[in-house]
């Protein structure tokens, strides 16, 4: 027994952690990695049988673990997103899902030869865009943020709705009919219970929330327990959810998760971020334990009809859905092929059909055992097409920002401004920040990317996500204030790529100085403080790019008394020189660099701290 567990534990945790990695390693879609994986556990080598190992909890556990999905994904939903985006939300979520549920349920009966009750609860599951599907993908790839909320939104939103019309539909075909009343009649019986769910699953979500805001402001939520407190709220509301009538727990979790953000309770934003690193392992493991889980004889199944009815599904019903759904909108015309196109199923779709397939069989319905391999089908192809071809096919619509690793410079002043136009002279993406919008007019002339805002508040955050950098370099002359910007985007940019000036070597010492939890990477060596490299400006050094040609003919490199800021391989990377990184090495050929050079003839009194070998990205 223990060495099954052990076996288990490897194969679905450690195999999906690493699935991740490598997908991260080599921008590849991580979801098609765990797909796969789970395909060799289970049908393939048969090591994995989930739901025999795990018993009558598989089920409840799986709903668990997707509800705290679906709040992670309603954690990010803030409505003021509407002011860009809400038309088309509104047309994705309230329009689109009832049209493609119509769509899917034609193409099941004439296309997959599934009976018309199997048809509409088919119909019902492939609504869903699972944000355990989407949300991943869009971290990878760099959407324009219009479209990445298009997709955000309908994946989170429809999740939920899409697995309770799912339910109802289920639900109505279990109906047995009595001696007293026929089906129609019973059938009406459930629409006061559908709405008495509704309403309570929503209400679920909105005061828990308030009573968090509530505890928060009177100082009677201990840090300690906050995030403890959250996350109980949130799956125990759920389950409260579920007992009332299944998958409501999804809905009350993503309100709990929405109104959390919308009530901007404090802390939130360190919940976002434990949140997001849990969800990484919760749907890793998910797939990869719903993905083992099916049998053989599911696989078996698949035929012409059912591939048939897929491509049906991926090149006619939601291409046609979301153009109907979407006319006379403001989406161009781009967006509406881009959105028409993605849209990858998830865990949600196949956890329903699992159950659905089972609960129908029993009714006697020859067409129930179609179920589960049909959506899985869908699920499999919506993964592997779209999951590969959503970052090409948004390039070559134009939806995306731009592949270059991207810089943002924090605070504007005479050599931050030349920094920033020197790597923007040699299209590098680049943005210069500051809160006084005087002092970016020089760079803004100069064509420079400028964006007036404070990075420690919420519109500067925003503003931030909606051009989002891989590299930043706090320059303004206050140290402290640099330190509080970097500690609070490196979990957002990665503690390796957030750099500010030197605050001076006494503040830099490992026991006594500024911890480096708070701070970012010493730009350069810890002599390069703000007034040293602003003096070496006033009197004439300049940045300068270079690119190496051949770095073993190089005479010297660098030459003397020039200090090197970075180096930059287009499409690859930026290196960022800090003496503070352990890892060293040497520029390639082809790559640029940025110097800080003396003016020519160089001044020879002016002599500066010759820099430390090149840090390794």
């Amino acid at each position: 027994m223990q060495d099954n567990l052990a076996i288990g534990i490897l194969c679905v945790l450690g195999g999906g952690i690493a699935a991740q990695w490598v997908a991260w390693r080599f921008r590849l879609p991580a979801i098609v990695l765990l797909f796969t994986l789970g395909l060799i556990y289970g049908p393939g080598l048969g090591l994995l049988h989930p739901a025999a190992a795990i018993g009558q909890y598989f089920h409840p556990l799986i709903s668990m673990a997707v509800a705290f999905i679906v709040f992670e994904g309603g954690l990010a939903l803030d409505l003021r997103q509407w002011r860009t985006s809400g038309e088309g939300v509104l047309r994705l979520t309230a329009v689109a899902l009832p049209i493609n549920w119509v769509l899917g349920t034609l193409a099941a009966h004439f296309v997959g030869h599934l009976h018309w009750g199997t048809s509409w609860l088919f119909g019902a599951i492939i609504v869903v865009t699972g944000p355990t599907v989407v949300l991943p993908l869009l971290r990878h790839t760099k959407l324009r943020p219009r479209v990445a909320a298009f997709l955000r939104w309908e994946a989170i939103v429809n999740d939920p709705v899409g697995a309770i019309l799912a339910t109802f539909v289920m639900e109505f075909l279990l109906l047995q009919p009595s001696h007293t009343a026929g089906v129609s009649l019973a059938a009406v019986e459930i629409w006061p219970h559908l709405l008495f769910s509704t309403m309570f699953a929503i209400g679920c979500g909105i005061f828990p929330a308030l009573l968090v805001k509530f505890l928060s402001i009177r100082d009677l939520l201990p840090e300690i327990l906050r995030i403890p407190i959250i996350l109980t709220l949130a799956m125990s509301m759920a389950s409260v959810c579920n007992l009332v009538m299944e998958a409501t727990g999804l809905m009350a979790a993503t309100v709990f998760g929405m109104a959390l953000a919308n009530l901007h309770v404090v802390g939130i934003s360190e919940l976002r971020r434990i949140k997001e690193s849990l969800g990484v392992i919760v749907v890793s493991c998910l797939f990869v334990i719903l993905t083992a889980d099916l049998h053989r004889e599911v696989l078996e199944r698949l035929s012409l009809p059912i591939l048939a009815l897929t491509f049906t599904v991926l090149f006619v019903v939601r291409p046609l859905g979301i153009f109907l759904s979407t006319i006379r909108s403001d989406l161009s015309w781009q967006e509406r092929l881009f959105v028409g196109w993605i849209a990858p199923r998830g865990i949600v779709a196949a956890a329903v059909a699992g159950v659905a397939g089972l609960q129908l069989g029993e009714t006697g319905d020859p067409s129930a055992a179609l179920i589960t391999p049909a959506v899985f089908a869908v699920i499999a192809t919506t993964m592997l097409l779209h999951g590969f071809s959503l970052r090409p096919l948004a390039r070559y619509l134009h939806l995306t920002l731009s592949d270059e690793p991207a810089l943002a410079i924090m605070g504007a002043n005479a050599w931050s401004t030349n920094l920033a136009v020197t790597v923007h002279q040699q299209g590098i993406p680049v943005m210069l920040v500051d809160t006084y919008s005087g002092a970016l007019e020089k760079a803004a002339r100069q064509g420079v990317p400028t964006l007036k805002a404070e990075l420690l508040s919420e519109e500067g955050l925003e503003s931030l996500e909606e051009r989002p950098a891989d590299y930043l370099i706090a320059a303004t002359p206050d140290a402290i204030y640099n330190g509080l910007v970097c500690a609070r985007l490196a979990p957002d940019f990665g503690r390796q790529r957030v750099f500010q000036v030197s605050p001076g070597l006494a503040r830099l010492d490992l026991y006594r100085g500024v911890s480096r939890e708070s701070r970012g990477k010493v730009l350069g060596e810890p002599t390069w403080n703000f007034s040293m490299i602003d003096s070496l400006f006033d009197r004439g050094w300049r940045f300068q790019s270079h690119v190496m040609t051949d770095p073993a003919q190089e005479n010297e490199f660098p030459p003397p008394n020039t200090l090197l800021f970075m180096i930059i391989r287009k499409g690859v990377a930026i290196w960022i020189f800090s003496a503070e990184d352990e890892i060293q090495s040497e520029p390639g050929e082809g790559d640029m660099v940025i110097l800080l050079q003396p003016p020519s003839p160089p001044a020879a009194s002016s002599p500066a701290p010759a820099p430390a070998a090149l840090p390794q990205g």
